[in-house]
Order: structure tokens, then sequence, then C-alpha cells
């Protein structure tokens, strides 16, 4: 018996294929404020790390020196709170004036000041990890990701959440960017007048970058009235810029990248330029539950970014996805054809530079992706 088919009405939305990879474009997370504060916590990648995994280079003793003086900073934040928080001693019965822990003395604040290269994220990962205090009492981010909190939560809920904490962690200070430099040094002055300890890793500004030199002087500089908590730990070693940057793998073609994402459990699959639309509509602090549940991205038809605002947008997806360890598979142009040569002449190079070599890497991963005898 025959059975004819009548075509659905033109005006009729086509149905869903259920078996097709899920579209980051059709994702727009709605991130609760307590979530974007538990999240400050080190990325994946750092889960495991500890001081004694750093493996200091014999040949640069300022290395074993940081480590050191890391452990003990680290050790000394496990009394009260600077700022008075913590358990009270009452007189007989419970009666009485309530006195007050005393204070931790020395600074609140290190900064580690060295190349690219050197283990700066390692360290302050475990410097987290070493500091006893319940997660919850702790915090670690990037310099995006502190500005980004300010902006979904505001500046004075940004203080109020933050304030209780025992630590605060914060890699990859920027150094190119005054306004948002103003506005996290004077977040870091109402948090450290509440008692947070804070530590710093940071970037080199603009017209230094590949000079292969520390940024303390300059990081001081910028925090200005905050530069007496922080005692500056120096790290040398080996900076990775002197290598060069890593090439991009040849990407695939859209078919291939296609034929993957369908093949692939827990991998999307989206035109690389309505994603970059998407994220205009999407906030940076979201981000990260952007790519919830992923285990791969699939992108087809990867172009030069259009515009400034687009790339760092970009970067932060980059990052994103970089500390989740999720492969990127895409078609187009390689990753490190992203960025124009203005951009990395310009005042975020540093950044571009960053996002290319983690978009590289994840490119590397993705290729178990792709069938054997499929390569471009």
């Amino acid at each position: 018996m025959t059975v004819s088919s009548t075509p659905a009405p033109a005006n009729r939305p086509p149905i869903a294929d259920p078996a097709a990879p899920p579209s980051l474009c059709a994702r727009e997370p709605h991130v609760p404020a307590e979530r974007l504060v538990a999240e400050m916590v080190p990325p994946p990648r750092f889960d495991s790390v500890r001081f004694s995994t750093y493996i200091p280079d014999p040949n640069q003793p300022s290395q074993t020196e940081a480590v050191h003086v890391l452990e003990s900073f680290a050790a000394g934040l496990g009394g009260a709170h600077a700022g008075g928080k913590g358990t009270v001693r009452r007189g007989f019965l419970g009666f009485g004036r309530a006195k007050a822990p005393k204070a931790p003395t020395g600074p609140r604040g290190v900064y580690l000041d060295g190349g690219y290269g050197v283990g700066k994220t390692h360290l302050l990962a475990s410097l987290w990890h070493a500091t006893p205090a319940e997660p919850a009492l702790k915090a670690f981010g990037t310099f995006v990701e502190l500005t980004n909190l300010v902006g979904a939560l505001g500046f004075q809920q940004t203080v109020r959440t933050l304030s209780g904490h025992r630590l605060l962690c914060i890699d990859e200070f920027e150094l190119d960017d005054p306004g948002d430099t103003v506005l996290v040094s004077t977040l870091l002055g109402k948090l450290v007048e509440a008692g947070v300890a804070l530590a710093a890793t940071s970037n080199t500004l603009p017209g230094k970058l590949g000079e292969g030199r520390f940024a303390a002087a300059d990081f001081l500089r910028e925090i200005q009235g905050l530069s007496a908590h922080f005692r500056a730990l120096r790290i040398d070693g080996e900076d990775y810029r002197h290598r060069g940057l890593p090439e991009a793998p040849a990407p695939f073609s859209d078919e291939q990248v296609t034929k993957a994402a369908h093949a692939t459990e827990g991998a999307s699959l989206d035109d690389f330029p309505r994603l970059l639309d998407h994220l205009a509509r999407v906030h940076p602090s979201r981000y990260g539950a952007l790519t919830d549940g992923l285990k791969a991205v699939c992108l087809t038809g990867v172009r030069p970014v259009p515009d400034q605002s687009t790339a760092l947008r970009l970067v932060v997806l980059a990052d994103r996805l970089y500390d989740r360890e999720v492969p990127v598979l895409a078609s187009g142009l390689p990753f490190d054809r992203l960025f124009s040569e203005e951009m990395l002449k310009g005042g975020y190079r540093k950044k571009y530079f960053r996002a290319i070599s983690r978009l590289t890497a994840l490119a590397r991963d993705a290729k178990r992706l792709v069938a054997p005898g499929e390569a471009p």
C-alpha cells in the first residue's frame, strides 16, 4: 500500500530535528547573581594544582622563594577575617564586652610579578586551594570576570557580596584599560577596608608587550593608593613569547565539521558570523553558562572578526572554552587569521594573542572528532 504525504503548509515553522546538534545561538542563559559568585573558582584545568605540583626551575631560585612566601601567606589567612569578622569571646556566662579577634598583620596582598609561562596562574590557583577557608569565602577570577561581575551586579552589590570573603585572587589584571583599572582599583580599596586579602597577576602595558619585562612597577602605580597593601614577588623564568605563536592547524570543510557535530555527543554546531552576532546579545558574564554541558564546539565559516567590540567578546568566549577544555572544530579561516594587523598592533593585542593561542590549542584537541582519513 502506498501512503502519500501532504507537505506542511508554507507558513508552518519547520519541526526541529531532535537529533540535530544544539546551537549556541539558541541559548540565552539567565545566570543568577549567586551563581556568578559561586563560579569564581580556579578553572577546571587548575582543579588539581597545588604548591607541591609546581616544579621550580633549579636555575631560578626566585620560583622556589615564591612558593615558600605564598605558603606562609596562605597559612596566615587561616585566622580571623581582617575586618574583625569571626568568633568572638565573651565574659563569664556569656556576658560582658565582646572582644574581636586580632586582625592579621603585614601586607594583605601579594602580586606575582613575572613573564609569561613561568607558572603565575598555577601559583595563584595553588594559593586559593591552600588558603584555609571554605570555598564560599574565597574567590578566583580574571580581571575581565571581575569587571563583568560588577556589570552584572552593580558596584555596591559587588562590594557587599565580596566583603565577607577571606581571599580574592585576580588573574591577568588588565593594565591596558584605564577606565576598568580605576573601577577595579576602587573596588579593591573597598574590599581591603573590609579586610579581604588580595592576590594578583597582571599583563604588561601595550607599548611594552614583547620586551620580556616585568610589570610590578606598572601594577603598583595603576592601583595607586593600594600599593602599600601589596608585596611583589618576582618570579624569573623563560618568557614563552620568545618561542612565538603556535601555527594554527588547517581548518576542515563545512561538510566535515557538520558531520562531526552530528556524530559527537554533546557537540554544538553554529555558523561563525551568526555566533558573533549572538554574543552581542548575551552579557559576557554569561558566556560560561552559554557553554554548559558541551563536549565540543563546532563552527562553520570562520572569518576575520569585523570590529574591536566583537573581537573582545570573542576573547572572553575563547577564555571560557579554554578554561573548560572544550575542543573547537572549525571550517573557514585558521584561527591565527581572526584578527586584523591593526588589532594585533593595538592596545588589546595581548588579549588577541592569548585568544589565538588558546583557540589553536582547542582546535588541535578537536582533530580527534574527525574520522581518520578525513584530514583537511
